[in-house]
């Protein structure tokens, strides 16, 4: 027997909501044909254009190796460009083509979706308080890093 039992650890629960979570955007996605990923670096790179992989990475959350991937895979279908920044040639700025934009459009209207029902099972109250749980969440687990 383990000294603390699954339905009472937090991380279970926060994996499983998670996961429901990425579930219910892959599928709002399908129209998009993009992942999960992909979209969070095309929505990010709508707000921050010519920003750098690395800072792109930290944005969504992923490893630098990860972004490279993601970034690969958009700029195959032309969703990206990518190009040297004017004064630090080894840095890349990373841009949306105007097919970016559509299919970033397309993706973010699902996505909103799933996220606007998930709000909508909460009263304000309860999402506020929810978010700061969460917030506490991230704090205590980054501290123990």
């Amino acid at each position: 027997m383990t000294s603390m039992p699954p339905g009472e650890r937090i991380g279970s629960h926060l994996k499983r909501a998670e996961q429901a979570l990425l579930a219910a955007k892959n599928a709002a996605l399908k129209p998009a044909a993009v992942t999960v990923p992909q979209y969070a670096a095309l929505l990010w790179l709508s707000e921050k254009p010519g920003i750098s992989a690395a800072a792109l990475a930290r944005l969504c959350g992923v490893t630098p190796p990860t972004m490279n991937t993601v970034l690969k895979n958009l700029q195959e279908r032309a969703l990206i460009e990518r190009t040297p920044h004017e004064w630090h040639r080894n840095v890349l700025e990373t841009r949306l083509t105007e097919e970016g934009r559509a299919v970033m459009e397309l993706a973010d209207a699902g996505a909103v979706r799933v996220e606007r029902a998930l709000a909508a099972a909460f009263s304000a109250q309860e999402r506020e308080q929810l978010i700061g749980l969460l917030g506490r969440c991230a704090e205590v687990l980054d501290a123990q890093r």
